[in-house]
């Protein structure tokens, strides 16, 4: 089966992967690496942001609320009201180490830092 992306108010999960992902000043901040989804809700919880590096090596990832994400057809990506300087001060792990997602530290950390 084939999924084309986009239908309506609805996208594919591979057509997000690699979006790119806006700041408050409308400066390109990084790309989406991938989503978290809940299990058993079947909710977006997370977006994944690659940030820093050189054409994706030695990207940090920075884990964003989902709801902190709003998606502008204007600039055919995400926005988030966050600049690059904020977000390099923001909840991140490396691309060589593992974020433990079952640690609820760890997202309390980053929603958080997004105020959520």
């Amino acid at each position: 089966m084939s999924i084309e992306g986009d239908t309506g108010n609805l996208i594919a999960s591979n057509k997000v992967d690699g979006t790119a992902v806006y700041g408050a000043n409308d400066e390109k901040i990084g790309s989406i690496a991938f989503v978290m989804i809940e299990k058993i809700s079947g909710k977006v919880s997370y977006a994944v942001l690659g940030f820093g590096g050189i054409l994706g090596i030695g990207d940090d990832h920075y884990p964003l609320p989902w709801s902190s994400l709003k998606y502008d057809t204007a600039l055919g990506g995400y926005r988030i009201g966050v600049t690059a300087d904020q977000l390099e001060r923001a909840p991140k792990y490396a691309t060589d180490t593992d974020w433990n997602w079952s640690d609820p530290t760890r997202t309390r950390a980053v929603d958080d830092y997004y105020a959520l």
